[in-house]
Parts: structure tokens; C-alpha cells; sequence
């Protein structure tokens, strides 16, 4: 029992103190890294705005697409889901997960732009799963515990992101 005790905690220590997710560098400006790659290569050719594929998504139930959005914010876990917005108020958040769980990205990231290539789509998110990403955000207990009802949200499964700094 002692040594399934130490394994959990051994590997609880090095999920909870892994380094930060490093992307590629792509591009460099003045000797500063401009673009970040993480997940497949992708460029920035035949990139729509966020605002562009909402109104295209408004009649689908998916869409392939190469998107640019701002991040509002990131898990604070390990970065395995980030959620984009609009520049408009009003315009729904889109989830984004990262294709085979294959990439995280940086934690700190909230308020830069991306260049996402993936699949839009919408989804219902069930109770627990809307619960488990509110305690990855770092919400209170109180918090949670008003989540009652399962959502239908937009989501996008990425496969390949760019970071612009």
C-alpha cells in the first residue's frame, strides 16, 4: 500500500511541476520570438476572424476552418484548454481543446491572439465535465457548485496552434 502511496505522489509531482509548454519559434523579430508553434505546423495563409466563423458555424453543425481569436483564458492546470473570444461583447466563447490531448499551451497566455487549425462545432457539455473545467479555472466551491445544468457551447478541436506575441 506504502508503495502505490509513493508512486501516486512521485507522479503527482512531476504532472504538477512539469515546465511550462515550449512551442516552436517561428518567426523572430528583433532578436524576440514573434510566432509560437504548438501541435502540427500550420501557417498563416486563409486564416478567417473569429466574428467570421461564428456567422459561418450560425448554420452548421461543424466547420473545418483556420481561425484567429483572442484568449481569454487557460486552464491553470496543465494548459489543456484554452476559451477564444470575440472583440465584440456579446459573442459566445468557443472552447478549445487540443487534438490527441497531443499539446498544452502556456498558462499565461490570456489576452494574446492565436491562429487555431482544427474543427468547430457544437456540442453539449454535461454537468461534471462543466464543474471539472470551472475547478481547472480555479473557481471557488461556491462557484461550482451553482453549475446545475448541463450547456450547449461551441468548441473547437485544434490541431495545430500559433501564438502571436
Amino acid at each position: 500500500m506504502l508503495r502505490i502511496i509513493f508512486i501516486s505522489c512521485v507522479a503527482l509531482f512531476f504532472v504538477a511541476c512539469s515546465p511550462a509548454p515550449k512551442g516552436e519559434v517561428v518567426e523572430v523579430e528583433n532578436g524576440v520570438a514573434k510566432v509560437l508553434s504548438f501541435g502540427e505546423k500550420i501557417d498563416q495563409k486563409n486564416v478567417i476572424a473569429y466574428d467570421d466563423m461564428l456567422t459561418k458555424i450560425a448554420s452548421t453543425d461543424s466547420l473545418r476552418t483556420k481561425v484567429i481569436g483572442t484568449v481569454e483564458g487557460v486552464c491553470q492546470a496543465k494548459g489543456c484548454w484554452m476559451n477564444i473570444v470575440s472583440e465584440k461583447p456579446d459573442q459566445p466563447a468557443m472552447f478549445v481543446k487540443f487534438k490527441d490531448y497531443g499539446f498544452f499551451m502556456p498558462k499565461d497566455i490570456s489576452g494574446k491572439k492565436v491562429i487555431m487549425d482544427g474543427y468547430a462545432f457544437k456540442e453539449i457539455t454535461p454537468v461534471n465535465e462543466l464543474r471539472h473545467y470551472a475547478e481547472d479555472e480555479g473557481k471557488s466551491a461556491e462557484e461550482i457548485a451553482l453549475i446545475t445544468a448541463p450547456k450547449e457551447e461551441l468548441k473547437f478541436m485544434a490541431s495545430g496552434v500559433l501564438l502571436l506575441n
